[in-house]
């Protein structure tokens, strides 16, 4: 049975979909121009899942509930982890102050998009597209935790 979104879900479906594809954009532009290899890893991984979650608002914007099944639930939850009993010191070098801001850039991105998933979730009358985007909503989140972990690690991000 095809999907009948209303205006206002349609609406917060395509804001949706214009986050994503910033983060695609950033995502990959950032993966070029990060100097820590892990990082640019980080961000290649980030920037595939971020087209899967544009993939999936496509679909759900076409009338269709996109398949969460296996190959979404198993995708890479890439992590940035530190070795263990190390804490990297942020030198302060050209590369890292790049990947600092880079890093800080992403993080607000996502704080902001999972943020707004908040709102889209809540205003849909479908449970299967709540469950979808409370999906995507959680690798949202996932990504900020990735990022918050690696600055942390490499000394760009100190909580108090």
């Amino acid at each position: 049975m095809p999907l009948n979104l209303t205006q206002k879900e349609r609406a917060l479906l395509e804001d949706q979909k214009s986050h994503e594809e910033v983060c695609i954009q950033k995502y990959t532009a950032y993966a070029n121009s990060a100097q820590c290899p892990q990082l640019k890893q980080m961000f290649q991984a980030y920037a595939a899942q971020e087209q899967e979650h544009l993939n999936s608002i496509n679909q759900l914007l076409n009338g269709q509930i996109p398949q969460m099944g296996q190959q979404q639930g198993q995708q890479m939850q890439q992590q940035y982890t530190a070795p263990a009993g190390t804490q990297a010191r942020f030198q302060g070098n050209a590369g890292s102050q790049n990947d600092a801001i880079l890093c800080n850039d992403m993080l607000m991105t996502e704080k902001y998009v999972s943020s707004a998933y908040d709102t889209a979730i809540f205003e849909q009358t479908d449970s299967n597209v709540r469950q979808v985007l409370n999906h995507i909503q959680k690798e949202e989140q996932g990504h900020g935790e990735g990022i918050f972990k690696y600055m942390q690690s490499k000394g760009m991000y100190n909580p108090k």
